[in-house]
């Protein structure tokens, strides 16, 4: 499987948040590409499916009937179970089987200029502002990410977390929790940070070392004990920092101003002793860290530091990180948020909270086992970071189907965000959650809405929103 094109693939759930940018960069270089999902089956998102099959994606039941050929390439994600049917089908045809980060690393490491973020995260919103810093330099490059870039959503590109270009550079965010991030050679490793996630300690600083040790440069954050502690395995290094003196790329002491939906900082190159105004237009301390990143990973790669930090005050986000769905006339706003788990909705909360306000945090888990696993600490960072006037409300976690056990569920999380001094409400179904909310709200309110893993959580702000008279 030389030419990746040579052949024709085949995507089990195509519509997901990592396989669905792969299929658009594999058609987008003239692979042959069909595909199936569970959500279309289910009738979820279906405005995504027919934008796929606009594009001249060949979409099938999940029911293996587009399996037909051994010269299909079936690529599925290793949550994929071996019963599924289009699985099956490819068992006994005797197709090949690619994980998704198996062809990814493939169309990266490919290419001449390699550009990756790891970290626990942000990598998402790194991965954008990296491409679109690439993008206002000139660079043509092509960028994979795992959630939609605002800047390149278009009538014919609805949901654009790929782009496709023809300058010979790869943005991608690369993943530490499968292990697959040591499938990538850099020329560019990113690490913004490491905590513990999926891994524990040890596991992540030898992945996230080794990671750092195939790149010919790497941009780390000195601000990051655990970071800077790998610094050492780079061969060549660009650093940055907020806080940090020490870092080559920092922020001028006392500059940074944080609004309810922007950032402005003064960035320093502490190389040649410029300075230079970043004006952000998404808010949060932890943007501030996101933009830094990127300025670092595009300076590693041959952008000026000014290039870069004037492409950013044109970066317009990502879809669900912190997006504004809309103001009510009543003056109550309504965001979209993929904070789904406990660092992630942690820096949500804390940009809320920096304003004045009362918050309801709307929260869906994505699913049973994650709860089990992180529902503590969930539970301590709703309690710890909203006050006594805010309020919490969580619904039955989102469930697609399969074996798992489902005796834990929500209501002890919400048990746990009282016992630790939090208000918090389960209320099984969603719809009666947007009932409750538009009956809770009063002006000045944000409402949150929080959750991975499922697109229709986009369409229920949405429709919330329009309740909000």
């Amino acid at each position: 499987m030389t030419d990746l094109t040579s052949h024709p693939w085949f995507f089990c759930g195509i519509g997901g948040s990592g396989m669905l940018p792969l299929a658009l960069i594999l058609k987008g270089q003239g692979a042959q590409v069909a595909g199936s999902d569970r959500s279309r089956d289910q009738g979820r998102t279906p405005e995504k499916f027919a934008w796929l099959e606009s594009l001249g994606f060949t979409l099938f039941p999940q029911d293996g009937s587009g399996i037909t050929s051994a010269d299909q390439v079936l690529v599925a994600s290793a949550a994929v179970e071996d019963t599924v049917p289009e699985m099956v089908r490819a068992r006994e045809l005797g197709c090949a089987r690619m994980s998704r980060a198996e062809l990814l690393s493939r169309l990266f490491n490919a290419a001449p200029a390699r550009i990756a973020i790891g970290g626990t995260s942000g990598k998402s919103t790194v991965t954008g502002m990296a491409g679109w810093i690439m993008v206002q330099a000139g660079r043509d490059p092509t960028i994979m990410n795992g959630a939609v870039m605002k800047n390149f959503v278009a009538d014919d590109a609805p949901f654009a977390s790929a782009r496709v270009g023809e300058g010979g550079v790869f943005v991608s965010e690369v993943d530490e929790s499968d292990g697959s991030i040591a499938l990538y050679n850099p020329t560019v490793a990113v690490l913004g940070n490491v905590s513990l996630d999926h891994k524990s300690l040890e596991e992540l600083r030898e992945l996230f070392g080794n990671f750092l040790s195939r790149a010919d440069v790497a941009a780390i954050n000195l601000d990051d004990a655990e970071t800077a502690a790998l610094a050492a395995r780079a061969k060549a290094l660009v650093t940055f920092a907020i806080a940090s003196s020490a870092a080559m790329i920092g922020v001028a002491p006392g500059s940074v101003t944080e609004g309810p939906t922007s950032l402005t900082a003064t960035v320093l190159d502490r190389r040649d002793g410029t300075a230079h105004d970043l004006v952000l237009k998404v808010p949060g301390r932890h943007n501030l860290f996101n933009a830094l990143a990127a300025i670092a990973a595009c300076n590693a790669a041959g952008v000026p530091v000014a290039t870069a930090v004037a492409a950013l005050g044109s970066f317009s986000g990502l879809a669900r990180r912190f997006d504004i769905v809309g103001t009510s006339a009543q003056g109550v706003t309504v965001i979209d948020d993929f904070g789904h788990n406990p660092d992630k909705v942690a820096a949500t909360l804390a940009t809320l909270k920096a304003h004045p306000g009362r918050v309801i945090a709307f929260f869906q888990p994505h699913g049973y086992g994650p709860l089990r696993q992180m529902g503590h600490e969930l539970a301590q960072t709703f309690a710890r970071l909203l006050g006594p006037d805010d309020l919490t409300i969580l619904c039955d976690p989102v469930y697609f189907g399969g074996t798992v056990d489902r005796s834990e569920g929500s209501e002890r999380i919400v048990r746990l965000i009282r016992e630790g001094g939090g208000q918090a409400e389960h209320i099984p179904a969603r719809e009666d959650c947007a009932a409750r909310m538009t009956e809770l709200a009063r002006p000045g309110d944000r409402i949150v809405v929080m959750g991975a893993r499922d697109d229709t959580l986009t369409v229920f702000a949405k429709d919330l929103l329009t309740r909000l008279v």
